[in-house]
């Protein structure tokens, strides 16, 4: 087929998906309720299902009052029983993937069941509407003219038991539909190298020999990739390597801290950035405006949402709500039902909505990663704005960074503690750290009360890091490539205290 009908086509049928968008856009809460319904209908033969009587639960009252909420450990066993072979545990058709997800640097994996339902009606049929949505707001886009570059994990599918594992990119990669291998560059066989360094290289000598449009990856990771394929062709700007690029999609981590650094290797006012919300559970929403900086919740992808306010996460009063009581501007914790049988299940994101008419959502960080040793709540969206207003100030460009709490030691006071690997370092690092400070005060009033007159917490400690530091942990930690991720606020200070130890 020539390539210029391919495209026309496929342009045709992504398209024609919209009008099922607009659907949940219209009726979002009746399109949830369906989604839940489906759900315990198709799952109420199971043994999770029997145990609560999924046949007689009509409405989400009951089910909130007779399902708990569960975290990964609560729901390890009967994961571990269907790895083993054990079937219809906590859902009816048979479970043969398993995404492992070590998300930051945690030592212990987990195993996050992935179901064919889950494939094709989640992560397959948002892959679609990434295409579709972009292609909605770009009418003349030549997408399908070429290809495009995805950076996945770094690790081949393991078997075990009748059952695989690995990344869920490496998942995805092996039961891939043809019209997405054959979209997609590099090629299946270099996607699934297991050895970070060695595939960097392969993915350039194919890759630079295609007519790549667009690029899907982890901002970090595909920094990294870009910036070695400029060293490797001596080009100045990838233009000069790929002349027909449009559009990069990003997800993973914060795109904030790398934005400038992409407008220096793309210097086109027209490229565009589309940001997507996934992770091994599922995948969750899909930037649908040009130039947004939110994400449209996606609500049917066979996952029920539920939400529960950070101010009582934790707590006694702890209450999940679901989509349609959710307000603006506050920040939630997701909790999800899916087609791959999570049930009521903590992912450990936090996300706050920009919008209710449509849902969308901004995602600001892990019920997990944030500072809060001293009351001062800082989050990961904090850290992300402060960061980026602080380099547009200084000239400065981040690399990576990670945070932690110096704790209070006698009458000493506490403060934060940051490791930050500089790009472009700034020419003053004090001068840097005070604007930081500020820049944090004016985002966070819980934080400028801890710092008023150092009541609480003295200036934050700011350390320049060698080159190089965040990317040899990782290795030292055999977590190269793909899906890793710093971890970036801890009120712990291992991570701290290992990177310290390598900085020296």
């Amino acid at each position: 087929m020539p390539i210029p009908l391919f495209n026309s086509i496929a342009s045709w049928l992504l398209k024609k998906r919209y009008h099922q968008i607009e659907l949940f856009l219209k009726y979002p809460a009746e399109v949830q309720e369906e989604v839940l319904e489906q759900l315990l209908e198709i799952a109420e033969d199971t043994e999770i299902g029997k145990r609560y009587d999924f046949e007689s639960i009509e409405n989400y009252k009951t089910f909130r009052e007779r399902v708990p909420i569960i975290s990964y450990e609560d729901m390890e066993p009967n994961i571990e029983r269907t790895r083993r072979g054990e079937q219809n545990v906590f859902w009816p058709t048979s479970i043969k993937w398993f995404a492992k997800s070590s998300g930051t640097t945690n030592a212990k994996s987990k195993f996050i069941p992935v179901s064919a339902e889950a494939l094709e009606d989640c992560h397959y049929k948002s892959g679609k509407d990434m295409l579709c949505l972009y292609l909605n707001n770009n009418e003349n886009s030549q997408l399908f003219t070429g290809k495009g570059l995805r950076l996945g994990g770094s690790k081949q599918l393991y078997e075990d038991n009748g059952s695989s594992f690995g990344d869920l990119s490496a998942i995805l990669i092996d039961n891939m539909p043809l019209w997405a291998e054959f979209s997609s560059t590099p090629s299946n066989k270099v996607s699934l190298m297991g050895e970070w360094e060695s595939k960097l290289m392969a993915i350039i000598e194919e890759s630079t020999r295609e007519n790549v449009t667009s690029l899907a990856g982890v901002p970090s990771w595909m920094l990294v990739l870009l910036n070695k394929v400029l060293e490797e062709t001596g080009k100045d700007h990838l233009f000069q390597v790929w002349e027909n690029l449009e559009v990069y999609f990003h997800g993973g981590v914060s795109f904030n801290p790398y934005k400038e650094q992409y407008q220096n290797l793309l210097p086109r006012k027209s490229f565009k950035y589309y940001e997507i919300y996934n992770a091994s559970e599922g995948f969750f929403a899909i930037q649908d405006r040009n130039n947004a900086d939110d994400l449209l919740l996606m609500l049917d992808y066979g996952i029920f949402y539920e939400f529960i306010p950070m101010d009582v996460y934790g707590s006694e009063t702890e209450q999940a709500i679901p989509l349609w009581e959710v307000q603006k501007d506050i920040n939630y914790a997701i909790i999800i039902t899916t087609n791959a049988g999570l049930w009521r299940y903590k992912i450990g994101d936090t996300v706050r909505f920009t919008s209710t008419n449509p849902y969308r959502i901004k995602v600001t960080g892990r019920t997990k990663h944030h500072i809060n040793v001293f009351g001062e709540e800082l989050i990961i969206e904090n850290a992300e704005e402060a960061l980026k207003s602080v380099c547009s100030k200084t000239g400065a460009e981040i690399k990576d960074y990670t945070a932690g709490p110096i704790f209070m030691v006698g009458k000493e006071k506490g403060a934060h503690e940051w490791i930050i690997e500089f790009r472009k370092p700034p020419e003053k690092l004090d001068y840097f750290t005070e604007i930081f400070d500020n820049a944090l005060k004016s985002l966070n009033s819980d934080y400028e009360a801890k710092r008023y007159n150092n009541t609480t917490l003295n200036m934050p400690s700011v350390h320049m890091a060698r080159e190089n530091l965040f990317y040899d942990w990782l290795k030292s930690k055999d977590k190269l490539g793909g899906q890793h991720k710093i971890p970036r606020l801890s009120n712990k200070r291992d991570y701290i205290e290992e990177l310290l130890n390598m900085n020296s």
